[in-house]
């Protein structure tokens, strides 16, 4: 009988999301009749604005539709992402840039997929979003943390980044605005950054699908246009989810040079093909049209998330820095792990947010998932009422920590 084990040691090693994990723990208590508030999803709690709606039934009627189309995206599709691209962030790019994915996901997973060989180090700021290590892990490449934290906004150095650059560093990953943290680098550190990747010939992969969400006196800056000395070395990786409430569209993108977006688009054309012809039809018809969606949305977020930081920062032991884009705050709960608490004590933040969602029926996803133990990560995308009787019952619950 073979010894050999059954699933592979690649496929085997990858971790399971932990956000979504969370979140269907939380739907499945909610299910079973439990009032669970859950802060662990990160997608807008508004619908798709009616305009894309419509035409993803008018697409679903056509058709063309109905047939395989291009494995790297409608025509129109990404002649229009090349617009809104200029639109949005000033950068200059052709059609023949532009490779249409199956969400936001796949666009980090190809990505690496085409640049590293076995060995390959890549930068990542710490907090991270969970699946770029899997990604970059997948892609055989080597995992190089630079680790913030609240002091700094969760912001990292040049000087930082620097320290942990080696012969083998391929790629510095670079993400603002964040999630988990939210935290937005300012046109001058963006710069700052940028320079220094291109002067040691560094490609820079930039994920800027939270680019519209920024507030107060936040500015969203592309390294791409910021840094034009970076060439061709530059990937940028978007997608319409955040921006239009379409998380379950499944619409991202990567823009990069044509060599690149080239080996991503053959990887892709025998991986899944073309990205569904309805949700690429809603994509054209959201990124075609203005902003005026994921404004309204951005005043409600801003709304809750001044309401949130306030009130995480008024429980003992919890310490919240502003975020300044996207949807989350990543408040530090070290102070109160290893507290007795309901007659437990808790060793990690892991074990603190499974005491919360069991005592509270709150979820809320730890800081382990995103590489930094001690801290919590909470969406504000959910009702303001919802979000206010969720983190009472948190605040509540904390304040019997002994």
């Amino acid at each position: 009988m073979s010894t050999r084990p059954r699933i592979s040691t690649r496929i085997s090693s990858i971790s399971e999301s932990a956000t979504l994990a969370v979140d269907a723990k939380a739907k499945a208590m909610k299910a079973a009749g439990r009032p669970v508030i859950g802060f662990g999803a990160g997608e807008p709690d508004f619908p798709t604005p009616g305009y894309i709606v419509e035409a993803a039934v008018n697409a679903a009627r056509d058709p063309r539709f109905h047939k395989y189309t291009p494995a790297g995206g409608l025509p129109e599709l990404k002649q229009a992402i090349a617009a809104k691209t200029l639109r949005d962030s000033g950068y200059h790019v052709e059609a023949s840039q532009v490779l249409v994915t199956n969400g936001g996901k796949q666009a980090v997973y190809e990505a690496f997929a085409t640049l590293l060989d076995p060995g390959d180090e890549v930068l990542v700021v710490a907090p991270y979003w969970t699946t770029y290590p899997e990604a970059i892990k997948l892609a055989g490449g080597v995992q190089v943390d630079v680790v913030t934290d609240e002091t700094t906004g969760y912001l990292a150095s040049v000087e930082q980044l620097e320290a942990a650059r080696t012969e083998r560093t391929k790629v510095l990953l670079f993400v603002s605005p964040s999630n988990p943290t939210g935290a937005v680098y300012s046109p001058e550190q963006t710069v700052a950054i940028g320079r220094w990747a291109a002067e040691h010939g560094l490609w820079v992969v930039t994920d800027e699908i939270y680019e519209h969400l920024v507030y107060g006196g936040a500015e969203f800056t592309s390294i791409a246009t910021a840094v034009p000395e970076l060439g061709d070395r530059v990937v940028i990786l978007n997608g319409v989810a955040k921006t239009y409430a379409m998380t379950g569209w499944r619409v991202g993108w990567l823009i990069g040079p044509q060599d690149v977006v080239k080996a991503a688009t053959n990887l892709q054309s025998h991986a899944t093909s073309n990205v569904s012809n309805v949700s690429q039809a809603a994509a054209l018809a959201a990124v075609s049209g203005d902003l005026s969606a994921v404004a309204e949305m951005r005043k409600a977020f801003d709304r809750r998330r001044q309401t949130m930081v306030r009130m995480l920062n008024e429980i003992p032991g919890v310490l919240c820095p502003e975020p300044k884009g996207a949807f989350y705050a990543y408040p530090s709960v070290k102070a109160l792990v290893g507290k007795e608490l309901r007659g437990r004590r808790p060793g990690s933040s892991a074990e603190l947010a499974e005491l919360i969602l069991e005592e509270a029926e709150v979820a809320v996803v730890p800081g382990e998932a995103f590489g930094t133990p001690g801290y919590f990560r909470l969406s504000y995308a959910l009702g303001d009422d919802d979000l206010v009787e969720g983190v009472s019952r948190l605040a509540k619950l904390l304040a019997e920590a002994r």
